[in-house]
C-alpha cells in the first residue's frame, strides 16, 4: 500500500520508540530502487525512512472518533 502526505498511519516497528503509535505522514521520498519511504510525525518526534510495509492506514472515521 502506498501513502500520501497528511495520511494518518500506525507504525509497526519493534525497534522504534514509536511502535504502535498513530502519526501523520509528513514526507514521501522515493528510493533509487523506485520504492517509497516515509517520514511520519508523532506527538513526541518523528521517524524517517519508514517503509510502507511498516505502516497501516487509519480509517478517517476512526481518526475522527479519536478527536471527539
Amino acid at each position: 500500500m502506498s501513502f500520501e502526505k497528511d495520511d494518518t498511519v500506525v507504525l509497526h516497528d519493534k525497534h522504534s520508540e514509536f511502535d504502535g503509535e498513530t502519526g501523520t505522514v509528513t514526507q514521501v521520498m522515493e528510493t533509487m530502487f523506485g520504492e517509497a519511504t516515509y517520514t511520519v510525525s508523532f506527538d513526541d518526534g518523528q521517524e524517517t525512512g519508514v517503509p510502507a510495509d511498516a505502516l497501516d492506514a487509519v480509517d478517517d472515521d476512526r481518526a475522527d472518533e479519536d478527536d471527539a
